[in-house]
C-alpha cells in the first residue's frame, strides 16, 4: 500500500505501525490524540513545519 497525503496519521499508522518512528522523527509525537484521527498527512505536516512529500518519501521507504 502506497501512502497519500489525504490519509489520516491513524490510517496510516493502524496500516503499518512501524510508521510512528517517522512521525516521531518529524516531532509528531501525540500519535494518539484526537487530530491524529482526523488530521490527513498533509495537513499534520503543514501544522508541524514540514513539507508533506518528505514525510510522505519516508513513510513509504517503510517495509511493512
Amino acid at each position: 500500500m502506497e501512502f497519500t497525503k489525504d490519509m489520516t496519521v491513524a490510517e496510516v499508522l493502524k496500516a503499518n505501525p512501524k510508521t510512528a518512528q517517522v512521525f516521531m522523527a518529524y516531532g509528531m509525537h501525540c500519535l494518539t490524540c484526537p487530530g491524529a484521527t482526523s488530521e490527513t498527512i498533509e495537513q499534520a505536516a503543514i501544522v508541524h513545519g514540514f513539507r508533506y512529500n518528505a514525510i510522505l518519501d519516508d513513510l513509504n521507504k517503510l517495509e511493512k
